[in-house]
């Protein structure tokens, strides 16, 4: 018997207990007991038919599994070699719109291909295809510490960032006694974009050297550079022609501490600079100093004649001091009078606005009479700290 005839019997059967249960009642809705044992009858077979339905189906499924061919058949053309079902790049980020990047430079733009064509920048050059500016971001996060600890933002235009200038204060009244209202009011800060680029120059015989992996050279060659102008401008910037650094002095951190010396800092100097920071900013806060500071600091000893700095127990995590990350920089000022030696605080509340997409262009012509080739690539971007009193300095004796 097939499964459907299977099936099929117990469909029946279900009727015909149906059918029992209308005709064999009594009056007050019951079964006599001989009725009531047969209906019991009934429900076994049910029960039973259902059970070898089940054991069938099964079966049925593990010869379907072993029916099922070993290994897949191909049904598509191979795409550039891909046999898998990873996704397949388009636009920008597509291989084909990197290689006809590169094959246009090498052949100064006399074999262009159609791809190029969503890559085209107002200005003449190339946007970077999108592997091409993910490394270049990579670079920048390694190398540049402030773009790692502070708050980055993707601007489209002049970003207004909202500030709450004053807070209400809560003030005990009498029963009945008239309330008091404060104002709340609200200052705004804007990120703009200011322009940096790098340029660099290559010979001619290296450019057409397929041996050599130009593309790698010159994005190591720009983040680094890109890294370091822009780390020196987030903590010494001026805010004119480029982004306003921590250490300026209107509308940057706050001097904290100012040490009793103009050549030296003291294991006191350090503590009542962590402590002169508000406490809910002490939660996230680092310490950002160069090398020499560095050199200083770990020679100070508390009361008990051990050294304050903490070296850090796993490699790459950066060294503590007072219980707090110590990160270096080469941008910052030296223990030299009148200088803003040490930050501490929250970096999170430097933002970093980054404007659109950088770019990537060829400079050919510039360079033609000494067999070289200019490459160059520019970003617009632009920081500030948005809330002073979230870091605070210490300042040498002037």
């Amino acid at each position: 018997m097939t499964i459907t005839e299977m099936r099929n019997k117990r469909k029946k059967l279900i009727e015909t207990m149906d059918g029992f249960l209308d005709t064999h009642k009594t009056k007050n809705g019951t079964l006599s007991a001989e009725d009531d044992q047969t209906y019991k009858t009934m429900e076994d077979e049910i029960s039973e038919l259902t059970n070898e339905i089940h054991r069938m189906e099964r079966r049925e499924a593990i010869e379907a599994e072993l029916e099922k061919p070993v290994s897949k058949p191909i049904i598509e053309n191979p795409m550039n070699g891909r046999l898998d079902n990873s996704e397949i790049k388009t636009g920008r980020a597509a291989d084909s719109y990197k290689t006809a990047m590169l094959s246009a430079l090498r052949s100064n733009f006399r074999n262009v291909s159609n791809v190029l064509q969503e890559g085209v920048d107002a200005d003449g050059g190339y946007l970077v295809p999108e592997e091409y500016d993910s490394r270049l971001i990579d670079g920048l996060e390694e190398e540049n510490i402030i773009r790692k600890l502070g708050h980055r933002i993707t601007t489209s235009g002049e970003r207004k960032i909202n500030i709450a200038a004053t807070k209400p204060a809560a003030a005990w009244i009498d029963e009945g006694e008239a309330l008091t209202f404060s104002d709340a009011t609200f200052s705004q800060i804007n990120l703009d974009a200011h322009k940096l680029h790098v340029a660099v120059k290559v010979t001619e015989e290296l450019l057409y050297d397929n041996a050599f992996q130009l593309e790698n050279y010159i994005i190591e060659e720009f983040y680094k550079a890109l890294a370091n102008a822009e780390e020196d401008a987030f903590i010494n910037g001026d805010g004119t022609g480029k982004p306003l650094g921590i250490l300026a002095a209107s509308g940057g951190a706050e001097v904290g501490v100012t040490a009793a010396s103009a050549t030296a800092i003291t294991a006191d100097e350090v503590i009542n600079l962590v402590y002169s920071l508000k406490r809910p900013y002490r939660k996230n806060a680092v310490f950002i100093l160069n090398d020499q500071t560095i050199a200083a600091l770990r020679k100070l000893k508390d009361g008990n004649g051990a050294y304050m700095w903490q070296a850090a127990l796993v490699a790459g995590e950066p060294d503590k001091l007072l219980g707090y990350p110590v990160y270096t920089s080469a941008y910052m000022p030296t223990i030299e009078a009148g200088a803003k030696t040490i930050i501490f605080g929250d970096l999170s509340y430097y933002n970093i606005g980054d404007r659109g997409s950088r770019s990537f262009a060829e400079l050919r012509e510039l360079f033609a009479g000494n067999g070289m080739v200019g490459f160059v690539a520019k970003e617009r971007v632009d920081g500030k700290l948005v809330l002073p009193e979230a870091i605070k300095v210490l300042q040498q004796k002037a």
